[in-house]
Formats: structure tokens, sequence, C-alpha cells
């Protein structure tokens, strides 16, 4: 899989992709990630990305010159299956939306900052905004980092057991059960007999009960979709 960030800040993405999945996928050439800086495509004599807003509300806003340079010099290069802006008020980022995208094979994912990008981003160069949570952060970066790692640890060939992803979180619309290892009793308190079984058909029912039970305290409305 291809991807390109656009940022402002690009120094955000050093650690997250210089440590553990993500940089065993890099190395085994399964990621491919580029990071873009905004600034380099601006034309201002500073550097500058980002404008006051026209009306009279404070902040900055990001402006349309460097974002659609950049975007049109990737376009030119490769057809990319979306164009992704990091939004508080995308569709909220779940399981299903990082299986789906973990299907395609070139993204541009751009970060907003400030008080966001200039509207004419998200009508004309965007093809799908996505959002981590109903909250807002400082930039776009940090949500990107999350919908990358989700995106690329289902990817074939990205953990060393390809199983693994299958059995997360909400991959069947149910939470994960309660896992346990080494050992079977730490302080008075014991890994449930189940488990210690060695009756797979007994363990994988009662490993579904308790993600049907977690699922309806925690999460009762993944229950309800289809």
């Amino acid at each position: 899989m291809h991807i390109d960030v656009l940022t402002c800040v690009p120094d955000i993405f050093r650690s997250p992709f210089e440590n553990s999945i993500m940089k065993r996928a890099i190395e085994a050439n399964v990621l491919d990630l580029n990071i873009h800086n905004l600034r380099d495509f601006s034309f201002d004599k500073h550097k500058k990305v980002d404008d006051a807003a026209y009306g009279p509300n404070a902040g900055m806003v990001m402006t349309i010159e460097p974002i659609h340079r950049c975007i049109s010099t990737l376009q030119e290069q490769r057809e990319y299956d979306e164009v992704i802006y990091m939004s508080p008020d995308g569709i909220l980022l779940d399981q299903h939306v990082a299986n789906d995208l973990s299907l395609k094979k070139n993204l541009i994912i751009l970060c907003g900052h400030y008080k966001g990008v200039d509207e004419r981003v998200r009508e004309h160069l965007i093809t799908k905004e996505i959002s981590i949570g109903n909250y807002v952060l400082s930039g776009g970066e940090l949500p990107a980092c999350v919908l990358i790692d989700s995106i690329v640890r289902v990817i074939p060939g990205v953990l060393s057991d390809e199983t693994s992803a299958l059995t997360d979180s909400f991959q069947d619309n149910l939470i994960a059960p309660p896992v346990y290892t080494k050992p079977k009793i730490y302080n008075g308190w014991q890994v449930p007999e189940i488990l210690l079984s060695g009756n797979d058909k007994k363990i994988q029912e009662w490993q579904f009960e308790e993600s049907l039970k977690r699922t309806k305290e925690r999460r009762s409305y993944l229950l309800e979709e289809d």
C-alpha cells in the first residue's frame, strides 16, 4: 500500500512509524509511506500555509494553494483510490472503514491544522472525510497516525500471525473476550478453568459468550448494526 500524508508539521510522524508493527510494515515493503511538508508547496516567502479567515471569527485557516499544488503533483504520478481529509465532522472511523481502506492501493491523507482548511479544499479535492471521535485536537496528524495504523495492521503480512487481526475487537461487531497468560495463579487470582481444559470447542463457546456479554455491557449499539 502506498500512502502520502500532507501536513505542515511532519516531525510528528517520526516516532509512530519508526517503531513496532508500522516499522516492520515499512521494512517489509508492505507500506510505502511518504510524508509531505505542505510548506514546501507554498509560494509565500515565509513558507506560510495559513491565513486569517474571512468574517469576524478568530483563528487561522490553511490556505488552498499549497494543498492543491501538493495533491496535483502527486496525482500526476499515480491514480489514487481516495483523497482523505482528517476532520472532526467526517465519518467516524471504525473497523469496517479500516478494513475497506486496507483493500486500497494508493491513498492521500490530508491533515488539517489551525481552524481547518479552506472549504474549497473539501468541496473540490477531497473524496472522503474521516474522524476518530467527537472531539477536537490541535491538528489531523495524530488522527492520521491512528487511521494508518488501523488500516495497515490488517493487511496480510504485517502481523506475524495473520489470523490475529481477525480476532480483534469489532471485526464481527463484538468486543474481544478477555485473554490470559502465565502464570495460572497470581496473587490468588486464577485463570478461568475453561481456558486450561484443552477443549477448543468449549473454549470458543466461552469466548463467544464473553464477547457477547462485554458487547452488551459496553457497546450495545454494535448488536443493532447489520
